[in-house]
């Protein structure tokens, strides 16, 4: 019976250890005793009543976490003053997810102006909106994908620039884009005295009423949207417009210079080339300009860069732009000149201009079904 007695104990005892050495005692009432204490004693349950005395006295008093008591199960079947089998099924915490680390915010990086080396994109076209006409929603569908600030050259709501058709007619498609646009004005604008459709419309965005000239810049570039309606705004040698080119000119002096309006100087198309803008030309090919570009003519033409008479000036010239191809009906050319480099009088399309410090590029980009494309680059004077 003693021998039984320390077969027992010593089974027992083999199971404590095991659970002791994975923290699941620690306290046992009424087996071991409360927080298994050296010398605690307990009757282990059986069938046939006290089978075992257990001495815990090699037991450290500290085993783990605490954890509700353990069952002690008797294996059925088991003759009282035999060995019974016992297995002990401890019930578990839950244990608790570990502390998720804090989301850290990123820090916003301070807003930084585009400086001067950034390249800057502008993009447009002249000849525009027409109530009922595809041709200008096809256009504004090409803006509502390329970034940058979008210019107009002029006549940029048919037939007579009126509050109304700039309302009905520019404002659904083009005007989208209102709030990045720098407009010019066309002869059509002035259909209605004083432009004033125009000039209501687009507001400060236009300049002075009684002017339609003003400048801004964007990235290293210095960019002039002049009047070339001259039968209302002198643009002689003389007259206030070009005095002010020339004072600005030389008040904001930059390495690259661009300028926009609605008549052009040189042109192969049906209205061919305007003199009246001699004086605008020739005050920017004497400060060293890059680009200048206009519509009226309602077709696509890139010129060679040419000194004021429009003669080919490699290296000194100002390239030139007919884009009067923002939707209204286009028409063919009539003598072209010997300084046209590529022109099309098929295609709806806007020009596309980046400009970086000391050099530009540009990309016609024709309405959806079309393939016509053109493209050139150059540096600044």
């Amino acid at each position: 019976m003693t021998q039984l007695r320390g077969t027992r104990a010593a089974g027992v005892l083999a199971v404590i250890a095991a659970l002791a050495a994975l923290g699941f005692l620690a306290a046992m009432p009424g087996i071991i005793g409360p927080g298994l204490q050296p010398s605690a004693t307990g009757t282990a349950i059986g069938s046939g009543g006290p089978s075992a005395i257990i001495t815990a006295s090699t037991v450290p008093a500290t085993l783990g976490p605490s954890l509700p008591p353990p069952t002690v199960v008797a294996t059925p079947g088991a003759t009282p003053g035999t060995t019974a089998a016992t297995t002990i099924e401890p019930t578990l915490r839950p244990t608790a997810k570990a502390t998720a680390k804090p989301t850290v915010k990123p820090t916003a990086k301070p807003s930084t102006p585009p400086s001067e080396s950034d390249s800057v994109v502008l993009v447009g076209a002249g000849d525009i909106a027409v109530c009922g006409s595809a041709g200008d929603s096809a256009t504004a569908a090409l803006l509502d994908h390329i970034a940058g600030t979008v210019f107009t050259l002029g006549d940029n709501a048919y037939e007579s620039g009126t509050s109304l058709e700039f309302e009905n007619c520019y404002d659904p498609t083009w005007g989208r884009h209102f709030d990045r646009t720098r407009p010019s004005p066309g002869n059509h604008e002035y259909r209605t005295a004083g432009a004033t459709g125009y000039f209501g419309y687009f507001g400060q965005r236009a300049g002075d009423p009684g002017k339609g000239y003003y400048a801004y810049d964007r990235g290293a570039w210095r960019i002039y949207s002049l009047n070339s309606n001259c039968e209302f705004v002198a643009c002689g040698p003389a007259s206030a417009q070009v005095a002010w080119l020339k004072d600005d000119m030389a008040a904001n002096p930059h390495q690259c210079t661009l300028a926009y309006w609605h008549h052009p100087r040189y042109s192969s198309g049906r209205h061919g080339n305007d003199p009246s803008t001699d004086a605008l030309w020739d005050a920017l090919y004497d400060a060293g300009a890059e680009i200048v570009m206009a519509g009226h003519d309602h077709s696509y033409e890139r010129f060679a860069p040419m000194d004021g008479g429009g003669d080919l000036a490699p290296g000194r010239g100002i390239v030139s732009f007919v884009v009067g191809t923002g939707g209204r009906d286009l028409y063919d050319f009539n003598d072209v000149l010997s300084t046209s480099r590529r022109r099309n009088a098929t295609t709806w399309g806007v020009l596309k201009l980046t400009l970086s410090a000391g050099a530009w590029s540009s990309r016609f980009m024709p309405v959806a079904g079309k393939s016509f494309t053109d493209t050139a680059s150059g540096t600044c004077h």
